[in-house]
């Protein structure tokens, strides 16, 4: 009956880490299966991801390897992230079966929405820093180098730099569902965000200071898109809120 309380599964500590543990197994599988093929074209997987500044060196430039085995091993690292980065949409389904049984309805139908979110943001975040930033990014650098000095970076070294940038664009596209959980966890809610989107703004540019390179260019690149991204995260969260607040009506209505 539509009155009668919703039952979770309930299951022995044992059964939830066997359950775990196979969930982790199949997750760990598939960034294998993903990798393996990538390896044998490792050299071609960095090659690609270090075309941005491989088209804004300068003639007679390139990148080198200061490492015996960094020829090997930097390109052969890359395509494990690649391959971890390629998976991630399965391994986070394994968290998210894990996780839904121990969840009520309501609760589902809004965390499925996040998780998928979260995941096309942050894949948004990381093309967003390849075909957008990197190109502008390191034409600046490429253009500021001083006289007698020949621009030519170490594969690791570059390997390091765009890991790192990728990570912080692709979190930094997560504002909108940091936004939407923020209220409908109910810590803050949307008029107070609202309230305070002038300090919010101030705390992406240090943020985005801090994450990119020092230089205006590629703070001003983080910082707008992030923003849009908060007020956009401030429209979800309202229209997240109403769907909340008429199933709980509906609840209601069927209970009493």
């Amino acid at each position: 009956m539509s009155g009668e309380p919703e039952q979770l599964a309930e299951g022995t500590l044992i059964s939830h880490l066997l359950e775990l543990r196979d969930r982790l197994l199949r997750a760990f599988l598939s960034v294998i299966l993903v990798f393996v093929p990538l390896a044998f074209f490792a050299n071609e997987v960095f090659t690609l991801v270090a075309q941005p500044l491989i088209n804004q060196l300068p003639a007679g430039s390139s990148l080198i390897a200061t490492s015996v085995i960094s020829p090997f091993m930097t390109p052969f690292k890359l395509a494990f992230f690649v391959a971890l980065f390629l998976a991630m949409p399965y391994v986070l389904y394994q968290i998210w079966a894990f996780v839904a049984p121990g969840l009520y309805r309501h609760e589902k139908r809004f965390a499925m929405p996040l998780l998928v979110s979260s995941v096309l943001l942050f894949y948004a975040g990381v093309a967003f820093a390849y075909f957008v930033v990197f190109p502008v990014m390191f034409q600046f650098f490429a253009n500021t180098t001083p006289a007698g000095v020949r621009m030519m970076t170490d594969i690791t070294s570059y390997m390091d730099f765009v890991l790192t940038m990728f990570l912080c664009f692709g979190l930094a596209f997560e504002v909108p569902v940091v936004v939407v959980l923020l209220v409908l966890t109910r810590l803050v809610s949307v008029e107070k965000l609202a309230e305070v989107r002038g300090y919010v703004l101030i705390g992406i540019f240090v943020v985005a200071a801090v994450l990119t390179p020092p230089d205006a260019i590629s703070q001003t690149i983080m910082a707008v898109p992030m923003y849009l991204l908060y007020e956009s995260g401030l429209l979800m969260a309202r229209l997240m809120e109403r769907m909340r607040r008429k199933s709980e009506a509906e609840a209601n209505e069927a209970e009493a």
